[in-house]
């Protein structure tokens, strides 16, 4: 080695020696995330109430900064799946869940939640997000992106999700599924011997400024995967009731947090500032009015009105409606931990601590907060309260537990009071761009009227069209003949002439404020086409002037 090399790592060591305590930190900070459920328990009902559900959920901009497209976490929502009276021996894994949040496919993200419906079709081998959303962008294999039909001809559907009014914060957004017979059964599809059920589950959305159906999965899009085993006909959703006992959780899959360790080797983690909404009382109701419902509640009336009898209003009847109680208990599995963790040494935090369950009336669910360890924050003017942002591994007790502490309480040397949650800003953004060859389903028979536009607050640009109901894509992709098609756009002609946004159809909520769809996506269609005709958005991409 020589004189002149060695001469230089002298330097250089004792260089580093000198530097600042905090910059011997800094190195040490790696990243991390925090991710987990949160559990609310509620009764279990009984098995007639298998017609869907419905349900309001807060909604509130989680983070402080939209941190980027790794992000990903619902708000509190649910699974429904469909009864059986005995357990399937085969894997038939099939459901309905989205709802309220952030998805790491969002091209369009903001701090305030999108809205998405989330069919699974049989162990995910396709899923539905809404129109002409579904897994994958490549339209040469729509697995569930001609799923869902556009059913009002009030309101717009973004691929990218259904927006909320830019700045929502502690408002309740209410909305269920509920089948309607709007199809027939078949004893065969696509040619085969296998049946498809007549259930069409229905989006029903109860906002400020939007309420009743938006649009439904056509039933082929659970019967399809029999086509490939017939021995799983008649197992799914366009056949089967609902069980009424769903699971009611919070699912966070990523929220960026950081590690550190200090020269005791106390490992210490910091995590983004992450929100709840708070009342007057300071805490926070998450989850109000969860109902199920039985075949009275619209199916059986509705059928008897498509078969010649009265018009239904569309209110839900009280007496058809089971209000889920709650106990007040609940769980959680938030866990903090670097990207490359084993699942067996992902530590917990002791949410309890700070999150004390409970139920403020037998049909809520919510927070109470130690006043000690979360702070309050203001955002749109609503309050929230701020979450703890530093916590310690404590490896004393019988299980690790990350444990909340105050920022002064951290040591500077870690760097973690250095460490930066930037907000996203978003780069130029590939459009959501549906088929546009003229023998496409999209072309042929093709829209009535547009193109139109239109501007929500998320910063896109939305291209939609006028589609007569039985013209659109999922229309033409729902294993129907032309008769059984018109068959279908008489009874949703019906429906237009006799329901309309501003009707009440699901039960109201009984504490808070309802939430805005964003107004952009509320629509009134042209003259002439004011019955049997829906609006489809074709394409979805930055909005040139923002």
């Amino acid at each position: 080695m020589s004189k002149v090399f060695v001469k230089m790592a002298i330097l250089l060591l004792a260089f580093w020696l000198n530097l600042p305590e905090k910059t011997h930190g800094q190195n040490q900070v790696k990243k991390a995330e925090m991710a987990g459920y949160l559990l609310v328990p509620n009764e279990r009902v009984p098995k007639t109430y298998n017609a869907g559900f419905s349900m309001y959920v807060t909604a509130w901009p989680l983070l402080d900064r939209y941190p980027g497209r790794r992000f990903q976490t619902g708000l509190f929502g649910t699974w429904m799946f469909a009864q059986y009276e005995t357990k399937p021996k085969v894997k038939v894994y099939s459901d309905i869940e989205g709802g309220l949040g952030w998805w790491r496919d969002t091209r369009f993200a903001t701090e305030t939640p999108k809205f998405i419906m989330g069919g699974v079709a049989r162990n995910f081998s396709a899923w539905a997000n809404g129109p002409g959303a579904g897994k994958g962008r490549d339209w040469k294999k729509p697995q569930g992106k001609y799923a869902v039909a556009q059913l009002s001809p009030s309101i717009l559907w973004p691929p990218d999700g259904l927006n909320l009014k830019q700045g929502t914060s502690g408002e309740l957004f209410g909305y269920g599924y509920l089948p309607l017979p709007l199809f027939d059964s078949k004893t065969e599809t696509a040619g085969t011997k296998v049946p498809t059920g007549n259930q069409c589950w229905t989006l029903f959305i109860n906002s400020k400024n939007f309420k009743g159906p938006i649009a439904f999965f056509t039933p082929f899009f659970w019967s399809r995967v029999a086509l490939q085993d017939e021995s799983v006909a008649g197992m799914f959703l366009d056949s089967m009731p609902s069980n009424p006992n769903r699971a009611l959780q919070m699912e966070t899959q990523y929220v960026p947090a950081a590690e550190a360790q200090d020269s005791n080797g106390n490992i210490f983690a910091r995590v983004a500032p992450t929100h709840f909404p708070v009342d007057e009382n300071g805490n926070s109701v998450v989850v109000h009015q969860v109902s199920s419902y039985n075949r009275d509640a619209l199916w059986n009336r509705v059928e008897k009105w498509f078969q010649g009898g009265d018009s239904v209003p569309g209110v839900i009847p009280i007496d058809s409606v089971y209000f889920h109680k709650f106990p007040g208990r609940g769980g959680a599995t938030w866990r903090i931990y670097q990207q490359s963790t084993p699942k067996e040494k992902k530590v917990r935090l002791n949410w309890s601590a700070f999150a004390k369950p409970f139920a403020p009336d037998p049909n809520s669910f919510g927070y109470r907060w130690d006043e000690d360890l979360v702070s309050r924050s203001e955002s749109a003017n609503r309050d929230l309260v701020m979450l703890p942002e530093y916590y310690r591994l404590d490896q004393n007790s019988e299980r690790p537990i990350w444990k909340a502490i105050p920022a002064e309480n951290v040591p500077d040397e870690t760097g973690l009071a250095k460490v930066k949650f930037e907000k996203f800003e978003r780069p130029p953004t590939d459009p959501y761009v549906t088929p546009e060859n003229e023998d496409s389903f999209w072309k042929r028979p093709g829209p009535a009227a547009g193109p139109f536009y239109a501007y929500p607050g998320d910063g896109s640009k939305l291209t939609y069209y006028w589609y007569r109901f039985a013209d659109q894509p999922a229309m033409l992709n729902a294993d129907l003949s032309q008769e059984q098609r018109e068959k279908v756009q008489l009874r949703v002609e019906m429906i237009h002439r006799n329901w309309n946004r501003n009707q009440q159809f699901l039960p109201p909520p009984k504490l808070g404020e309802l939430a805005d769809i964003d107004p952009a996506l509320i629509v009134s269609p042209p003259n002439g086409l004011e019955v049997g005709f829906v609006p489809i958005v074709t394409r979805q991409e930055n909005n040139p002037n923002k």
